[in-house]
């Protein structure tokens, strides 16, 4: 209850830093309005800050909330599972058998060496046998 609580919590806040951002930029937007109606503004230097303002936003959006955000493509490689913090492909009976070690540096060893050994073999995909084979120290 306490851990639901505290993410309804945090919820709750970042909910109310983006209706503050929201309100900040709805008065920019009128006061930029406004600042056209007097005079012409310079649309080069206007479109720069709105390009400005918009990246702004966005990098603090990321930082408030960065599991909803988008990932850069290279993030997504999704053609099946891949070793914890490596490039190479390995079976789904693998990733499971490297979520069972307990110690965390350890697992770390363990997949560096298997994917390193998977490396120098030229294997495509790790794949039980070869995880075993190469797991051992």
């Amino acid at each position: 209850m306490n851990e639901k609580t505290n993410t309804q919590e945090r919820l709750t806040d970042v909910e109310e830093r983006l209706a503050r951002v929201e309100n900040l930029l709805v008065s920019i937007n009128e006061k930029l309005e406004q600042r056209s109606e007097i005079g012409e503004v310079d649309t080069e230097k206007s479109e720069a800050f709105k390009d400005w303002v918009t990246n702004y936003v966005s990098m603090r959006l990321q930082q408030l909330v960065p599991e909803t955000c988008d990932h850069p493509d290279e993030a997504v490689l999704q053609d099946g599972p891949y070793l914890d913090n490596t490039t190479v492909p390995c079976t789904e009976e693998v990733e499971h058998r490297v979520k069972r070690i307990p110690i965390p540096f350890v697992r770390e060893m363990v997949v560096q060496r298997v994917a390193e050994n998977a490396r120098e073999a030229g294997v495509e995909r790790v794949d039980i046998e070869f995880f075993e084979q190469a797991a051992t120290f």
